[in-house]
């Protein structure tokens, strides 16, 4: 028994050694990935870099969010009670009408989730009309500016995309009978202020809100992670923004 304890002993060890030998291996490869110079990127080349980064970047985050739980399994975009209305959930739930609003929130995912996949050909549009000057000040700019160039360049787009999808899927799912249920059992307790909110507004809404923080995820990815520069080219371009902002 004492044997075989050593033994065991001595694998761990053996493999915690391998381990951390691995991660550091891992680590100095990625400061030497940093170090090297692959020149100045041409125009083109930083054009060609760039917008295929934007894209790959912008239809992960849409394909992400497009599947099930995309938004629902998500806490940090996940869609809850509108903020006008956390009084009318908080005080149904105490009235055990719990389940009630559960099927809301997950309906209303349901509905982000629909619309998720319609956001892709808007980006890959917005990244074609993108000039070498856009493109320049996007790389070289703070670590969300290709998330703010598309928040002002493609949000009116997504917001009469997104709308009639959400907005058909929510009738789909049955939100929209959930919410008016919700909304008149609420309006009928005693003493308690009627409301009225716009359900399809507010979930369009918070649907391109989590789609802009995936997208910002992916950004940052990209520029600080040298592992997800997977292309010659684009550790190339990303290296070179590197240089310039050291």
């Amino acid at each position: 028994m004492k044997l075989e304890n050593t033994k065991f002993k001595k694998l761990s060890f053996t493999f915690a050694l391998a381990s951390a030998l691995f991660l550091g291996s891992c680590e100095t490869l990625t400061q030497l990935s940093k170090g090297l110079d692959f020149g100045t990127p041409t125009d083109a080349e930083i054009n060609s870099g760039l917008k295929e980064a934007l894209e790959f970047g912008t239809s992960y985050a849409s394909e992400r969010l497009s599947k099930e739980d995309g938004y629902l399994g998500n806490l940090a975009i996940k869609i809850a009670f509108p903020e006008e209305a956390k009084k009318v959930e908080n005080t149904l739930r105490s009235l055990g009408l719990g389940s009630l609003c559960d099927q809301v929130i997950t309906s209303v995912n349901r509905a982000a989730e629909d619309a998720a996949i319609e956001a892709k050909p808007i980006f890959v549009a917005a990244i074609k009309e993108m000039s070498i000057t856009d493109v320049k000040n996007i790389l070289l700019g703070a670590d969300n500016a290709a998330t703010q160039y598309f928040e002002n360049k493609t949000t009116a787009s997504l917001e009469g995309k997104f709308k009639p999808i959400i907005e058909s899927s929510l009738t789909k799912v049955g939100a929209t009978k959930y919410w008016s249920d919700v909304v008149t059992r609420y309006n009928k307790i005693p003493l308690m202020t009627p409301i009225e909110a716009d359900l399809s507004k507010y979930v369009t809404q918070k649907a391109i809100e989590g789609l802009f923080y995936e997208i910002a995820k992916e950004e940052l990815k990209i520029r600080e992670n040298v592992a997800a520069r997977s292309t010659i080219l684009l550790q190339k371009v990303f290296g070179y923004a590197d240089a310039q902002g050291s």
